[in-house]
C-alpha cells in the first residue's frame, strides 16, 4: 500500500518541520515506511529566477516559467517512481523531464533508501507514505497529485497549515535564505485551502488551525493518515459532478497560465514598439488595445469559445491554452505592426 500526503500552506508555516518530525513518528508507529519529497530541495532555485531575455522580437517567450516547467518535471519524476513502486516494474527516467531534474529526484530517493523499496515494494506488505512538501497554493497545483493517486489506485489525503500571515514573516526572516516579504504576502492573497464541501476529491484534509500544530504526536494527523490508507482512490470513482468540479479546476489553471504569458508577450511588445520609436502618444492606445485583445482572449478560453482560434492549424491534441497564447502572439504582433509602419 502506498499512500501520498501533500502538505501545504504558506512559506515558514511549519511544513517542513512537520514532515520531518512524521518521517521520525511513522516507522515507529503505527510501523510505516515513510519518505520525503521536498520542493525546495528538489526544484533549483534558479528556476524562480526571472528569464533571459529572448534572442529577437520575433521570439515568442517561453510557454511555461522555468519554475512551472520544474514542477512539472518533478511530477513526471514521480510519477516514474509509483510506476516502479506498484506494478513493480523497473525504474527509468521520464522521457521529457530533464537529466539535472531526475538526478536529484534519485539522489533524494536514494538517501532516503526508497530505490531498493521500489525495487522489492512487490515483496513486502509493509505500507508506504510518501510525504510531498510544498507550498501547493493551487488547488490545481495538488489536484495534479490526486490524478496520480486516482491512476495508480493510491491512497490520497491533504495536510494544510493555517499559519497567521505576521508569524509566518517573522519565522521568514529569521531564515538562512529568507524569501521577500512581498512574495509571502502575494501567495497570501492567491492561496486556496481545500473545500471539502466542494471538492470531493479532497475530503481526507485536515486544516490545522494552529500556528504550532507541527506535533507528529496530533493524532489528528496520524487519524487522517490512516482513514486514506485503508482507502485508497479508485481509478473509476467520479460522479458528473465531480467531473465538472475537476474540468473548472482545470479551466481556471488555463486561464491563469495563459494570462500570465499574454502579460508578458505585452510587457515585450511595449518595449519593442518603445524602441522602435512609436510616438509616446500613441504608446497609451497601444497599450489599451493589447489589453482589450487580451481580455477577448481570455474570455474565450473560460467560455471554452474557439472564435478565435478557428483560423489556425490546430494539433488535435494542442492544450487550449498553448493555442490562445499562439494566436495571441500573432494579433499583439499585428496591431503593433500597425503603429510601427504609419
Amino acid at each position: 500500500r502506498v499512500g501520498l500526503c501533500v502538505l501545504c500552506g504558506l512559506p515558514a508555516a511549519g511544513k517542513s518541520t512537520l514532515a520531518r518530525a512524521l518521517r521520525r513518528r511513522l516507522p515507529q508507529e503505527p510501523g510505516w515506511a515513510c519518505a520525503l519529497l521536498t520542493y525546495d530541495e528538489l526544484i533549483p532555485p534558479e528556476a524562480f529566477s526571472p528569464c533571459e531575455p529572448g534572442a529577437g522580437p520575433a521570439e515568442p517567450p517561453p510557454l511555461l516559467p522555468r519554475w512551472k516547467q520544474s514542477r512539472r518535471e518533478l511530477l513526471q519524476c514521480l510519477e516514474r517512481l509509483l510506476r516502479a513502486l506498484v506494478p513493480g516494474g523497473p525504474l527509468s527516467a521520464p522521457a521529457t523531464a530533464a537529466p539535472p531534474a531526475w538526478e536529484r529526484f534519485l539522489a533524494s530517493c536514494h538517501r532516503q533508501g526508497l530505490l531498493g523499496s521500489a525495487e522489492s515494494h512487490a515483496a513486502t506488505s509493509r505500507p508506504l507514505y510518501l510525504i510531498l512538501d510544498d507550498n501547493f497554493y493551487y488547488q490545481s497545483m495538488r489536484y495534479e497529485v490526486y490524478q496520480l493517486a486516482r491512476k495508480y489506485s493510491l491512497s490520497f489525503c491533504q495536510l494544510f497549515l493555517e499559519c497567521p500571515l505576521e508569524c509566518c514573516l517573522q519565522r521568514n526572516r529569521l531564515r538562512s535564505h529568507p524569501l521577500p516579504d512581498q512574495t509571502i504576502y502575494l501567495m497570501a492573497r492567491k492561496i486556496e485551502m481545500p473545500d471539502l464541501k466542494k471538492n470531493a476529491w479532497e475530503q481526507n484534509s485536515l486544516i490545522l488551525k494552529s500556528f504550532d500544530c507541527t506535533s507528529e504526536d496530533n493524532e489528528q494527523i496520524i487519524s487522517l493518515l490512516t482513514t486514506a490508507l485503508e482507502n485508497p482512490v479508485k481509478q473509476n470513482e467520479e460522479n458528473t459532478e465531480q467531473k465538472e468540479a475537476d474540468r473548472a479546476i482545470c479551466a481556471a489553471s488555463a486561464v491563469h497560465q495563459a494570462d500570465q504569458t499574454c502579460r508578458r508577450i505585452i510587457s515585450q511588445t511595449m518595449k519593442d514598439a518603445k524602441d522602435k520609436n512609436v510616438l509616446p502618444s500613441e504608446m497609451k492606445s497601444l497599450a489599451e488595445e493589447l489589453n482589450k485583445l487580451k481580455a477577448e482572449f481570455l474570455e474565450d478560453l473560460r467560455q471554452g469559445n474557439n472564435l478565435k482560434t478557428r483560423t489556425c492549424i490546430q494539433n488535435q491534441y494542442s492544450d487550449p491554452a498553448t493555442t490562445v497564447i499562439s494566436s495571441f502572439q500573432r494579433e499583439a504582433t499585428d496591431v503593433v505592426n500597425k503603429y510601427i509602419l504609419k
